[in-house]
């Protein structure tokens, strides 16, 4: 009776768990929504807002949990700290380009830098934690790298946007996995780091008369205020559903959020999609689907 009791609780706690990553993928692949309403205000100022309003409503939330333990520990490392500067530096540039992306048109190059962004992880951890890759996992590697130079021969360019996210994320979270810090903790202390030169750059911007908020537009210096809790509460729910399932697990759920964006991108914003330009993001999916089934396959054994 109590391993069935114990068994029950298990799947509760798991579907809790997935419900949970999968809110979370689903607000992150829904962010485009966001970001084109605020079109009109310039990507790097929305990204000033985002850190400064993230800062004020993690702080909240930790105020509320009393779970200011961990910072002064924190303080009194240096190399810690110069860690979580690294990682707060390639979050902002990949919130940047992201929003930049989003503003100008390019959802569904976006949406491709996240849909490599779990080969570019594999790669770094080959790279720089000497973590040995599967026969299975090279061709997975192999068939996303033929999908990139395709799409650069089609279109006479590098997807330098789709690279670029992809990287500044994977380095993200490899500077991340050396921090030893929650999810929560670790964007009040990125926010914290990042805030003084955000909040000094708006405060010149509003003086300067240039800002969105020196306009006068009060639905959209709502819209920017809305940037704290839209940021802290997918990566809030993320936590929760990562304690609560596998990785393998969380893997595939990870896929909606760019499956989402990228359909924005096609449906809603009518961003082409030629039938070229179409093999490469087949030779990008093929290399996903044989890398999530091996690693379910896997995890099954």
């Amino acid at each position: 009776m109590t391993n069935d009791t114990s068994t029950l609780t298990d799947r509760a706690h798991a579907r809790t768990g997935m419900l949970y990553a999968a809110l979370a993928y689903i607000a992150w692949g829904l962010f485009p929504l966001y970001f084109k309403r605020l079109s009109e205000v310039n990507a790097l100022e929305v990204i000033a807002h985002r850190t400064v309003w993230s800062l004020v409503f993690v702080a909240l939330v930790l105020a509320g949990l009393r779970r200011w333990a961990w910072l002064r520990p924190v303080l009194r490392s240096p190399r810690l700290l110069a860690t979580c500067a690294l990682s707060a530096l390639l979050l902002s540039s990949n919130w940047l380009v992201y929003v930049w992306a989003v503003q100008h048109g390019h959802v569904v190059e976006a949406s491709l830098g996240y849909f490599i962004n779990p080969l570019v992880n594999v790669m770094l951890g080959f790279v720089f934690l000497r973590e040995r890759l599967r026969p299975v996992q090279w061709l997975a590697i192999g068939l996303a790298a033929a999908g990139v130079v395709w799409l650069t021969v089609t279109a006479g360019r590098l997807p330098w946007i789709a690279l670029v996210l992809a990287l500044s994320f994977g380095f993200y979270r490899l500077m991340r996995k050396t921090a030893q810090l929650g999810a929560l903790e670790g964007l009040t202390l990125e926010t914290l780091i990042l805030s003084p030169f955000a909040a000094g750059a708006l405060i010149y911007w509003t003086v300067q008369g240039s800002s969105a908020f020196a306009s006068g537009d009060a639905g959209q210096a709502a819209w920017l205020l809305l940037a704290g809790p839209l940021t802290a509460i997918p990566l809030l729910l993320f936590a929760a559903g990562a304690r609560r399932i596998t990785l393998t697990t969380l893997g595939l759920v990870q896929y909606l959020s760019p499956t989402i964006q990228f359909l924005l991108g096609v449906w809603l914003y009518h961003e082409p999609l030629a039938g070229a330009r179409l093999v490469g993001f087949v030779l990008i999916w093929s290399a996903l689907a044989v890398y999530s089934a091996e690693s379910l396959w896997r995890s099954r054994r």
